[in-house]
C-alpha cells in the first residue's frame, strides 16, 4: 500500500473545477444508448465513441479522471496509444470498474447484492500495470414496500468494504459507490431516510475492514423525490437534504465526495451539483461522476458518424465545462442559453 500515491491519486481526482467521467458502461448498458440513436453495438463502434470522448480538446481542463470499462483498458486509440495511457498523457488518471454487476440477493425479494470479489486481489494487480490508479464498485439499493431491509444494507456494504480494503492494499483508490436508486413513488423523506441508513451502514462496514478513509472517494446519490413521486422536490430542497445526510455519515477526513447523476436531466444534475458545492462551510469537495448527464448530448450529436465527432465533441465539452463550474458552486442557467 503506497499511501503518498493513494493521497496524490485521490487529491488529484477532487480537484478543483473538475470532476470524473464514468465511461464504464457495460456492454449491455452501452447496447440500449446505442439503440437510442441508431448505433449497432460493435467493439470498433465503442472503440471509436470512447475515443471520440477521451480525444475531446481540452477536456482535461474538467475532467480529473475516467472511470473505464474492462474492455475499454485494453483498447487503443487511433494513433495505437493505449487509452489509458493517452489520458495519463493529457493529466487525466485512469479508472476501472471492477465489480460484475447487481444480482438478486438470495431469499431478499427485490434486492440486489453486488458481485465480483472472486480474484478481485490478482486483477487489481493487473489493471494497475495497465495504468488504473482508481476503481468503483456500485452497490444498488431499490426503495419499495418493506425495503430495503437490513439484510439487503448489510451485505452491500461488506462487499463495498472487502473491495475497498483489496483496492488499497494495491496502492489503488477505492470509489466506493452505494446507489440508492430514484426508481419508485417514494418522498424525499424516504429517500433521505434510505440514503442515511445506507451510508451508516457503508461506513461502519469500512471501519470494520480498516480501510482508510483518508484514501477513499465516496460516489454518492443525491436525495431526490422518487421518480414517480407526485411532488417532484425543487433544486434547493435536494442540496439541503443530501448535505445534510452527507455531514451525518461522511467523515471530513475523506478527501472528496462525486455525485451520480442516476437517471437525472443533464441539467438537473448540474443544477443540483451547484447547488450543493456553493454551501458554505462543507468538510470536503464536492464533485461530479457523471456518465449520462455528460454523454447523452454527444452520442446525440455524434450517431455513429465519423463526420460528426467534432460536433459530439463540442457537446461533450461543454457538458464538461458546465459541471466544472457547478462542483465550485458558478454555474447559472443563464450559461446553458449562451452556449446554446
Amino acid at each position: 500500500m503506497d499511501k503518498a500515491l493513494l493521497s496524490r491519486t485521490a487529491a488529484g481526482m477532487v480537484a478543483k473545477g473538475r470532476g470524473l467521467l464514468a465511461a464504464d458502461e457495460s456492454s449491455g448498458t452501452c447496447e440500449k444508448r446505442f439503440k437510442s440513436v441508431g448505433v449497432e453495438c460493435t467493439e470498433p463502434n465503442r472503440r471509436a465513441y470512447r475515443g471520440l470522448l477521451f480525444g475531446t480538446p481540452g477536456m482535461e481542463q474538467f475532467v480529473s479522471g475516467v472511470i473505464l470499462f474492462e474492455e475499454t483498458i485494453r483498447q487503443k486509440s487511433d494513433d495505437g496509444v493505449p487509452f489509458a495511457e493517452a489520458l495519463a498523457r493529457k493529466g487525466v488518471i485512469p479508472g476501472i470498474k471492477v465489480d460484475k454487476g447487481a444480482k438478486d440477493l438470495a431469499l431478499c425479494p427485490g434486492e440486489k447484492v453486488t458481485e465480483g470479489l472472486d480474484g478481485l486481489r490478482e486483477r487489481l494487480a493487473e489493471y494497475f500495470k495497465l495504468g488504473a490508479r482508481f476503481a468503483k464498485w456500485r452497490a444498488v439499493i431499490t426503495i419499495g414496500q418493506g425495503i430495503p431491509t437490513h439484510t439487503c444494507l448489510y451485505a452491500n456494504a461488506h462487499a463495498l468494504a472487502r473491495y475497498a480494503a483489496l483496492c488499497q492494499e494495491a496502492s489503488i483508490v477505492p470509489v466506493v459507490e452505494p446507489e440508492v436508486l430514484l426508481d419508485g413513488d417514494h418522498t424525499i423523506e424516504r429517500c433521505e431516510e434510505v440514503t442515511e441508513a445506507t451510508l451508516r451502514a457503508t461506513y461502519a462496514a469500512l471501519a470494520a475492514h480498516n480501510v482508510s478513509f483518508e484514501h477513499t472517494i465516496l460516489k454518492a446519490s443525491m436525495v431526490v423525490s422518487g421518480k414517480d413521486c407526485a411532488r417532484q422536490a425543487g433544486v434547493d430542497e435536494v442540496a439541503e437534504r443530501t448535505v445534510r445526510v452527507l455531514k451525518r455519515t461522511v467523515p471530513a477526513a475523506q478527501p472528496g465526495i462525486v455525485f451520480l447523476s442516476g437517471g437525472q436531466s443533464d441539467v438537473d444534475a448540474t443544477a443540483h451539483l451547484n447547488a450543493m458545492a456553493a454551501m458554505p462551510g462543507l468538510p470536503w469537495p464536492l464533485t461530479f461522476s457523471y456518465s449520462r448527464a455528460l454523454q447523452n448530448p454527444a452520442l446525440n450529436a455524434w450517431r455513429g458518424q465519423p463526420g460528426n465527432v467534432a460536433a459530439a465533441q463540442k457537446a461533450f465539452h461543454h457538458r464538461a465545462r458546465m459541471n466544472g463550474l457547478a462542483c465550485q458552486g458558478k454555474w447559472t442557467a443563464a450559461l446553458e442559453k449562451q452556449a446554446a
